[in-house]
């Protein structure tokens, strides 16, 4: 069974015991963007029609905005677009993204998954973290740290959600963020950065 089977949250939960919880986790400070980056996007968004399909918001919204988090943390992580994962026979799949601890071996080596990305198909965000989930099962079965918490995100490139798994509780961030206030999204991206990695 592929991560993309599993379409809703609550068919995760039944599947694998996941206990659900909706409670802040995240109180994220507004952080500065870098003038080059606003820059480069603003222009993106007032001359390019960025959500005209799924390719345009995730070639120039998802991608970029994940990439300019990463730049601060390439040191330590590893940043993977469309990597394939395989868990068990029920959770593999393509994760659109995940951010993993860097491998001593080099770029080309998936070490520990630590943060996945998941677009929200068709703006369908029950969809997406039903598939979120199922990937943050495969990732806490990969670390073999069923006490450390892995994280997620869902977005449609206009609003970003937040989740974790810890054990067999999935948390859900009840605030979301958008791109319409950039200095406080990446501040929510820089802080699951760091609980991600600590």
């Amino acid at each position: 069974m592929a991560f993309s089977d599993y379409k809703a949250i609550a068919q995760v939960q039944t599947e694998f015991g996941i206990s659900y919880l909706e409670q802040d986790f995240l109180t994220p400070k507004p952080m500065v963007v870098s003038a080059y980056f606003l820059s480069e996007f603003l222009f993106t968004r007032e001359n390019i029609d960025v959500f005209t399909s799924e390719a345009a918001r995730t070639d120039l919204v998802i991608t970029p905005v994940l990439r300019e988090i990463y730049k601060q943390y390439h040191q330590s992580t590893s940043f993977w677009i469309q990597k394939s994962i395989a868990y068990t026979d029920q959770l593999q799949g393509t994760p659109d993204y995940m951010i993993a601890t860097k491998s001593a071996l080099g770029k080309s080596v998936l070490e520990t998954p630590l943060l996945v990305v998941v677009e929200a198909k068709k703006n369908d965000f029950e969809q997406g973290w039903g598939l979120c989930l199922a990937e943050l099962i495969a990732a806490q079965g990969l670390n073999k740290q069923v006490h450390k918490a892995v994280y997620g995100i869902v977005t449609d490139g206009e609003l970003w959600k937040f989740g974790k798994l810890q054990e067999k509780v999935f948390q859900a961030n009840r605030i979301g963020y958008t791109i319409g206030n950039l200095e406080l999204l990446f501040g929510a991206l820089h802080q699951i950065f760091k609980l991600a990695l600590a």
